[in-house]
């Protein structure tokens, strides 16, 4: 059925995020310093690894490496982190995460240490889950083809991270499913619209600058926030349009 691989894809972060909360107030603050790392280099590796496959071509004499794609990503992180400062995304985020903070956690026992990270957990978690070439080509494919696969695969993928990175993090992280619900239905409900703008070079565009921002966020979950992620997404419809320049 069209559209279930958006729901499932919302139904596995939530869960990897309640479970991983769950699981981490059983922690002792010594093992989740190490598991907090321990995210953070898998994110910085996934983002690493993800760029340099669209970065490195193999050269014309077929033993050398080559760079590629280097203007567009100048142009994209440039023009794109201006447009995401004009915009604050970051402040924006975070706002909402501090809204969402006051309705979830009570002034009560039951509130943890770890509700204190809520805010950073929801940002970091929603910009792990959102940025990447799944995230967009998931909901079109589900809506013009009715094939889920995609989002079948990512939601195997995102219920690991996230049930990771609640432990060490907390509850936050698991309501990174609305950013997730909100960005790919939107794709769902106008991918008749964008699947002519999905090109293969778009598509390629689209990774190569998404696994630079997936790297970024682990930047900030390892060194601390050193990085506006957020409002460094523009980027990425920047680097989508200049697929399409001569």
């Amino acid at each position: 059925m069209a559209g279930t691989g958006v729901i499932v894809n919302v139904l596995g972060i939530a869960i990897g995020g309640i479970i991983g909360a769950a699981a981490g107030r059983l922690i002792s603050e010594r093992y989740q310093e190490t598991l907090m790392k321990a995210n953070a280099i898998v994110v910085l590796f996934l983002g690493l690894g993800g760029a340099l496959s669209k970065m490195l071509r193999v050269g014309a004499d077929g033993t050398t490496l080559d760079f590629v794609g280097v203007n567009m990503m100048v142009a994209s992180f440039i023009v794109g982190g201006l447009a995401g400062e004009i915009i604050n995304l970051e402040d924006r985020m975070e706002s909402f995460g501090v809204w969402l903070k006051k309705k979830v956690v009570k002034k009560s026992s039951g509130a943890s240490d770890k509700d204190a990270m809520f805010v950073d957990g929801f940002v970091s978690t929603s910009l792990t889950v959102c940025i990447g070439a799944m995230a967009v080509i998931g909901p079109i494919n589900d809506r013009l083809l009715g094939d889920p696969a995609v989002l079948y695969i990512k939601t195997v993928l995102d219920f690991i991270i996230v049930m990771l990175m609640a432990a060490s993090m907390g509850r936050g992280c698991a309501f990174s499913a609305i950013s997730v619900g909100a960005l790919e239905g939107a794709i769902y409900i106008f991918a008749g619209f964008l699947e002519p703008i999905m090109t293969p070079a778009a598509e390629a565009n689209l990774s190569y600058i998404g696994n630079m921002l997936i790297f970024c966020v682990g930047v900030n979950l390892f060194w601390g926030k050193m990085v506006r992620v957020a409002n460094l997404l523009p980027a990425i419809v920047i680097a989508i349009a200049w697929a399409f320049l001569p």
